[in-house]
């Protein structure tokens, strides 16, 4: 590495020290260095209207609640946390889905308190927003679905929220998503947006969606929570295989730290405004939901708590789609190999560490490993062509690529994953201050 680079790195790593420093005395979280530069001017989706207020479930003059209102004929899909200890608007949702789309549906969204872990006030409490917002809206109670993101295992002051259900159900306006983004969020740095369109026939289909989600983030299902809408119209079944489907290779392929929350949900509205009849083999249209679904899951990646890196994990030839993943998620949720990638350290036997130990099925000796387009290590043994110089000037980005080609195969399986700093500790040591 020459003099100029050494100075440049040297450089890099007093600025992150300087701001882990600041971060540390003020006990607040900057934005993420990895965030968008801007969030995206979200298109208004016919049939649904959105409105946000501040409840003060638990933060200080804030938005901290969000309400969303869809058009009768509007299917629901959704995908949930699979935890044996999922709260209690995650099961409400779970034994709605499916219901009659003849009337119209709303969503209602807190932050603060995930209502998890609560026993029977859990669902006291769901029962007592679901029956506002249903007699606020007009909409039958088994059409509200609810979501509640925040700390675990303290009572839902629902009643603040009660309070504010005539004021939600009075100012929702159909260009109010921004503003809902903002109102889910908890430890997140930044509101998260995404959008698309797509045209089918003579048509334009329209898609938006929202997400927050930061730390506690692993698959089954990472989400924390997402809710995304179209206008478009699709029966009930076809909605929700398709997103099902899509699930898979989207927020069930991100990590930040591998726990599973209490209360991931992710919630997909159709409220066929457009009048443009889409099934769920229709693939201008999957490929439209997909980009929304992937933009929204790396951007809860790269507001992973402390993130200073954003990693893809690439594994190829291996005997089969779960061994892929399997040493995919083994590497991207190492604790090796995330503090490795932050500081920056081209360490690549912490990858063959996190393969070995994967429990799929590897080969030593055929396994090579890439970071970017750098050989590092080939035939179980480091690449001849490879230098530590060229290694540790491309660990300097923001953005990598980790792949490894395990050589006995023709599956893989892609994740994505973050760095870990001492922001995470700080910020998840201080998260009930």
């Amino acid at each position: 590495m020459g003099k100029s680079a050494k100075i440049k790195k040297l450089k890099k790593k007093l600025r992150k020290l300087k701001a882990r420093l600041v971060a540390a005395q003020t006990h607040t979280a900057a934005v993420s260095p990895l965030a968008p530069p801007r969030f995206p001017d979200l298109p208004v989706i016919a049939g649904a209207r959105f409105s946000a207020a501040k409840a003060g479930v638990k933060y200080a003059d804030r938005l901290d609640v969000m309400l969303a209102e869809l058009q009768p004929g509007t299917t629901i899909a959704g995908a949930f946390t699979t935890s044996a200890t999922r709260s209690a608007p995650v099961r409400d949702c779970q034994a709605k889905l499916g219901s009659d789309p003849a009337s119209g549906a709303a969503i209602l969204v807190n932050a603060g308190n995930s209502n998890a872990f609560t026993g029977a006030a859990g669902d006291e409490s769901v029962e007592a927003l679901t029956q506002s917002v249903s007699s606020a809206l007009s909409v039958p109670e088994n059409r509200v679905y609810s979501a509640s993101t925040g700390v675990i295992g303290e009572p839902l002051p629902h009643d603040r929220i009660v309070a504010c259900i005539d004021e939600l159900a009075g100012t929702l306006v159909p260009d109010g998503l921004s503003q809902a983004a903002q109102a889910i969020r908890t430890t997140d740095t930044f509101a998260k947006g995404a959008k698309a369109e797509v045209k089918i026939g003579d048509r334009i289909v329209h898609i938006a969606g929202i997400a927050k989600g930061s730390g506690m983030i692993a698959p089954d299902m990472a989400t924390m929570l997402v809710f995304i809408f179209t206008d478009a119209k699709i029966d009930q079944n076809d909605l929700q295989a398709m997103l099902s489907d899509l699930n898979e290779t989207s927020f069930n392929s991100i990590t930040v730290d591998s726990d599973t929350s209490t209360s991931d949900t992710l919630l997909l509205a159709a409220t066929g405004a457009s009048d443009v009849q889409v099934t769920q083999d229709n693939q201008p249209f999957r490929a439209a939901l997909h980009s929304v679904m992937l933009d929204l899951a790396h951007q809860v990646v790269r507001d992973g708590e402390g993130a200073t890196k954003f990693v893809e994990i690439r594994v190829a030839g291996a005997r089969s789609y779960t061994d892929a993943r399997t040493h995919a998620l083994a590497i991207a949720n190492s604790p090796l190999v995330k503090t490795a990638i932050a500081g920056e350290d081209p360490n690549w036997g912490r990858v063959v560490m996190a393969i070995g130990k994967s429990g799929a099925y590897a080969d030593r000796d055929k396994l090579s490993i890439r970071f970017g387009d750098i050989l590092v290590a080939e035939n179980g043994w480091v690449s001849p062509t490879y230098r530590e110089e060229a290694g540790a000037s491309y660990m300097l980005q923001d953005d990598l690529v980790i792949a490894v080609d395990l050589g006995v195969g023709d599956a893989n399986a892609t994740v994505w994953t973050c760095d870990l700093t001492h922001g995470y500790i700080q910020i998840n040591a201080d998260y009930r201050s």
